[in-house]
Formats: C-alpha cells, structure tokens, sequence
C-alpha cells in the first residue's frame, strides 16, 4: 500500500492537523462510532449505516484507520471468510472525542437530535469519568453505547 502511505503523511507537526490526517472527512469518524455506538463490526454492518457510504469509500476508510493503527481486522470466530474490525487503544482513545461531539451536538443542533443522546448526555454530566470508563471497558469487550437500558428511552 504505498499510496496509502504516502497519503497518510502528516503535513505539519501541528496536533490539530494530526488528527485531521486521519479523520478529515467524515465517513472515518462515523466507522469508529458505528463500533462504539451501535456495536457494529463488519463490512456489511457498516455498509447498512443511515449515512449511505459507498463500498469503495469504506474499505479505503477501513484500510486507512488500520494503516493508522485505529482499528484493528481480524478474522471473525464464528466465520473465518468474514472479517470484524475492532478499535485498538488508540481508536479507544477516541470514545471521550466521540462523546463530546454527542454533547455538542446535543446543545448546537438546531433540532432535537433524539432521547438516547439526551439520557447519554444527563448521564456524562453526572458523572462524565465513570461513563467514559464504562463505555471504554464496554467497547473492550465488544459491547457499545446502546446497548445499556438506561441509555435508550422508554417506547
């Protein structure tokens, strides 16, 4: 892969430019919070996501968060020819940025967003350290956001 490579070299030694190196566009941020939000993993799972990402977009999205040590592949256990991408360290790191981005929007939007991110966001303000830390050990485990009852509102 040395286009990729040479795609994913930094342009200056400025943080904010690090960062934007790797998720610039929005289609890698949203892969990251498929995993954390909604737990999901593979090609196909991603695929299904509102945002309507192309095929092509994705597996270059895919190949440039592992280059970059985001996520990692790995065969699926349950079906050796799928494959399931999961978040490193690194990627794990993202959760706080992830939840801050859920609050921002949360204040900023010019329309309620919707009840899960609303009960989320009361969550972090209780108690922002041990919410992050759930989710984090959580996401670890292969568990995401949504998956906690006292996250998702009453139907």
């Amino acid at each position: 892969m040395p286009t990729l490579q040479k795609k994913l070299q930094s342009r200056s030694d400025c943080p904010v430019n690090y960062a934007l190196e790797i998720f610039g566009d929005k289609w890698s941020l949203l892969i990251v919070r498929d995993i954390v939000y909604l737990g999901k993993r593979t090609h196909g799972e991603f695929l299904k996501s509102d945002e309507g990402i192309a095929t092509n977009i994705l597996a270059d999205r895919l190949a440039r968060l592992e280059c970059q040590e985001v996520i990692v592949k790995n065969a699926d256990p349950q079906d050796k020819r799928r494959e399931i991408f999961t978040l490193t360290e690194k990627g794990l790191g993202l959760i706080p940025l992830l939840l801050e981005l859920n609050m921002w929007s949360d204040a900023f939007a010019p329309s309620p967003i919707g009840g899960r991110s609303a009960l989320l966001a009361a969550a972090l303000k209780e108690n922002r350290d041990a919410v992050i830390a759930q989710i984090t050990e959580d996401v670890k485990r292969g568990g995401f956001i949504f998956a906690h009852r006292e996250w998702i509102p009453e139907q």
